[in-house]
Parts: structure tokens; sequence; C-alpha cells
């Protein structure tokens, strides 16, 4: 009987033990190549067709909200219609329906910005607004609910890109919280286009310590270490993402690291997270112990690797201008919110320059 992750796998062998000295060694190593490879097929089928679980939860609240919606519809087009309103007022159906989940989107956004603004709400605070709603809705309702089957490392896909990839660093991309691989599209596209070889993390379970994550990111480093043959990597890390950077970084140190960027990264904590009922949201309250901690076993080695970008209209991660540690260095921007760092050009520009410079000569 094979058992794969808990599971049990075709029949019952029943060997008395008088008999195991009928199985010559070249059997038994024909058996467990077969379990192996048992094992290795059942992991692929979990890791290449089983959506993620963030994946799962985002289908199953917008399933939720579009039924909703429709019912909403269905009762308000039935109630027109006995008013003389006519067969149109079945539009609403459907209005209703796909317009409930973006209401809910707008709304959130908007208490989110509210809550976050220091000072007056000036031209760049309404950038910022309609912009953070336009990330929302891509990254939460087109991308995330929707993972990649099959991923990996991403290598530069034109000749001329293989031919810059020779020098390029390979770059690690690690999302936040409540976020999947799928946030990093645009990124990773650009750096693939400036040469470099890509990989991107899922981080699971989504509630969990941030130091749980630290084996998922040496697992990557080493694959993408391997992959390309090279000895140092680029890590980039947006908001949670970047305290699980800096949790890998006290476990396995700095050796194969050459630069961590960091964006909307809640390095002192965010006062959005005081209410988190989760691990990792606990963590990252505003000046939590496990943060102190965390900086505590930092030295300046370490921080002159790492260079961090913010916005002073985040909408999760605030006190804003708080996000900075001694001695890394620092980048301001404005205009964006706290999602929208992962697709604005002007931040992915910064993140391509900063690896750019790191590129090996030829």
């Amino acid at each position: 009987m094979l058992f794969v992750n808990g599971r049990q796998h075709g029949a019952a062998v029943n060997i008395d033990a008088p008999r195991m000295g009928c199985l010559d060694a070249e059997q038994l190593a024909h058996g467990r190549l077969l379990g192996k490879r048992v094992e290795r097929q059942w992991r692929a089928r979990i890791t290449h067709f089983q959506p993620a679980m963030l994946a799962r939860l985002l289908r199953a609240i917008y399933l939720f909200q579009l039924i909703c919606g429709a019912l909403l519809g269905s009762t308000l087009a039935v109630r027109l219609t006995e008013n003389g309103a006519g067969s149109a007022a079945l539009l609403l159906v459907p209005l209703c329906s796909l317009g409930l989940p973006v209401l809910l989107q707008f709304l959130t956004i908007v208490t989110l910005m509210l809550r976050s603004r220091s000072g007056n709400a000036g031209a760049l605070w309404w950038r910022a607004l309609w912009g953070e709603f336009k990330a929302a809705l891509l990254i939460f309702m087109l991308r995330q609910p929707w993972p990649h089957r099959q991923r990996g490392v991403q290598l530069p896909s034109a000749p001329s890109q293989r031919q810059l990839g020779q020098n390029a660093l390979p770059v690690l991309l690690v999302h936040g919280y409540i976020c999947n691989h799928r946030v990093w599209d645009d990124m990773a596209l650009a750096l693939r286009h400036a040469g470099h070889p890509v990989l991107r993390v899922d981080l699971e379970p989504l509630f969990t310590s941030i130091d749980n994550y630290t084996a998922t990111l040496e697992r990557s480093v080493t694959t993408l270490l391997d992959q390309t043959k090279s000895r140092q990597v680029v890590l980039v890390g947006h908001s949670m993402g970047g305290l699980a950077i800096r949790a890998w970084l006290r476990a396995h140190g700095p050796a194969r690291v050459a630069r961590i960027l960091t964006l909307g990264t809640p390095h002192q904590g965010t006062r959005i997270a005081k209410a988190s009922m989760t691990p990792n949201g606990a963590q990252m309250v505003w000046q939590s112990n496990w943060l102190q901690a965390l900086a505590d076993s930092e030295d300046p080695a370490k921080r002159a690797l790492m260079h961090i970008a913010i916005t002073a209209q985040d909408n999760v991660v605030y006190p804003q201008a708080e996000q900075v540690l001694p001695g890394a260095q620092v980048k301001h921007f404005q205009g964006i919110g706290h999602l929208q760092m992962c697709l604005d050009r002007a931040v992915i520009d910064w993140v391509c320059q900063q690896a750019a410079t790191l590129n090996t000569p030829s």
C-alpha cells in the first residue's frame, strides 16, 4: 500500500517476514523508484493543476457577490416590471450582478484612502485613489483568481534578451499579504525584457507567521541560483513580502544577496493591522515586538543591501513616512497607492534600474 501525502494509493501488499528474503536488492530498488515516481507525479498534479489557496478564496468571494448582485437585480426588475417598466428592467440583473463586486471594491479603496491620508486630500491623493481603485480591480478581480498553472524560473525569451541576460542577475519576486504571484505580471515582464531571469513565489498558507515563509524563500533562492548558474540574486518584496525577505535574511544570511528592494513594506508596522486576527497580520502591527526583534538582528552590512520604496499616498501601510530603516536607502514616490506600486511605470523602471546596476561585466 503506497501512501503519498497522507493518502492511500494502490492495493495493499502483505509480505510476511520470512518471505522478505525472496526480494532481491534490484526488486527493492525498483519498488522504491516506483514509489518516488508516483510521489513526484502526485506532487506535480497538486502544484500545476490545483488552484492556489488565495485564488480559490477570491473565486468563492466573487461568486457569492455575483449571486447576491443577481438576486438584488432580479428583485428590482420584478418590482419595476410590475409597475410597467417593461422588459428593459431585466437589464438590472446583469448590471447589479457585475456592479456589486465593483462597488464593494470601490468602497473598500475609498475607506482605506480616507483612513490613511495624512493632511488634506490634494490632487495627488485623488490621483492615487483612482489609480488604486483600478489596480485593485485588475489585481484582485482579473488576475489573482486565475493563477498561472505552470510556473518556474522565467528566462528572457528573445535572443537579444537572452544575450543581455548572460550578464543580468536573477530576480526573486515576493508578493505581500493576501496576494499571489500574479501581482507581479507587469514587473516580471519588464525585468525579463531587461534580460533578467525571474522567479515569482507564492507565500502559503495565507495566514501564518512570516517566519514560516523562510523555507519557501530558501527553496526559491536555491532553485533560481542553480538554474541560472549565478552566485547572487536580487530580491524584490511588496508589502509583507519585504518582511518575509528580511526574515529569510535573518535565517540564512546575506552571502547570496546582491540587493534587496522593498515596495510599500511596513518596516515599522502599519496602524491598519491593529485589529488583525491572523499571525502575520499581528506581526505587522505598528512597532510590534516581532518587528523590533527583526530590526535588532540586522547589522549595517545587511542594511546596506536594502533599498526601500515608499509612497506618501500608501493606503495600507501608514504612517507612510516612518517606513524606513537606518542604513537603508529610500526612494519616494508620489500619487500612487499601495497595490499600484506593483503596476506603476515609474516604480517598475526604478526596480529595473536598481537591478541593472548590479549586472556582472561581460
